[in-house]
């Protein structure tokens, strides 16, 4: 149940015209997700959870963020499906009593470098996200990216700084509070030389939910992967979601506790 703190920290930060707290999911593949559907039972939205098509909200189904084909011939091709985000959004639904709207922005494959300001992924998201603050408070902000930038040991050592490059001036963009939570989570360690510098993102990642305490971090041990070897499976992303939120209400209330002088 929502602490009697993170209602009033819900009461001082929505706006007075919007119902819909807003999500805004930005990364790679494993936030856009590609669990094959049918695996999992899907989640019922029950007039409580959106997503952001053509800027207004419609109720949320399977695939949210459809980077990629949705139907592919074989379990092992890459295609759009089940993602964290559905059981993210059920799970803040229950909690919070309140109706939750995804704003889905994640692209498969990029790397950090691409999500820097002025291109075309940050200015994407800063555009959706701007629609959605139409209707909406933007209550949170979910990460998962990591897996192209564990190749090359350059790109782990610039990795902080430029996620913090690249949150800043969203924050900015989009004029939120520097208290917005965000949380990220790890990459699976899973893959073997396909990306052999994962467990040094992980930590850079650790680092990253550790520097601010309206931060948190998602683990992904023992979550397994689907056929294609590299992207978790549906079951996975059901509890990777749940273990999202977790981490969300871990940062939301050190937030309401940081602001009330605890």
């Amino acid at each position: 149940m929502e602490t009697e703190q993170e209602r009033q920290w819900r009461k001082e930060t929505a706006r007075q015209d919007g119902e819909v707290d807003s999500i805004l999911l930005i990364g790679q593949s494993n936030m856009c997700g590609r669990g094959i559907i049918g695996q999992v039972p899907p989640i019922d939205p029950e007039g409580k959870m959106f997503m952001l098509r053509n800027g207004r909200w419609q109720p949320m189904s399977e695939p949210i963020n459809p980077d990629r084909q949705v139907f592919a011939k074989s379990d092992v091709e890459f295609r759009s499906g089940v993602s964290l985000a559905a059981s993210f959004a059920q799970e803040y639904a229950h909690a919070y009593d309140r109706k939750v709207g995804l704003i889905p922005c994640a692209d498969g494959g990029t790397k950090l470098i691409e999500w820097q300001p002025g291109e075309i992924l940050f200015d994407h998201a800063v555009m959706q996200a701007k629609l959605a603050q139409r209707s909406s408070k933007i209550c949170g902000i979910l990460w998962h990216q990591g897996e192209s930038d564990s190749r090359e040991p350059a790109d782990v050592a610039a990795y902080a700084e430029r996620f913090f490059c690249m949150l800043d001036a969203m924050v900015r963009a989009l004029g939120l509070d520097e208290t917005v939570p965000v949380i990220v989570g790890e990459i699976t360690l899973l893959t073997g030389k396909r990306w052999p510098l994962a467990a040094e993102i992980n930590g850079e990642l650790h680092k990253i939910a550790a520097s601010r305490p309206n931060m948190d971090i998602a683990s992904a041990e023992g979550l397994t992967l689907s056929a294609d070897g590299v992207h978790f499976d549906s079951a996975s992303y059901r509890v990777f979601g749940r273990r999202y939120f977790e981490a969300y209400r871990r940062a939301r209330r050190r937030v309401c506790k940081k602001e009330n002088g605890q």
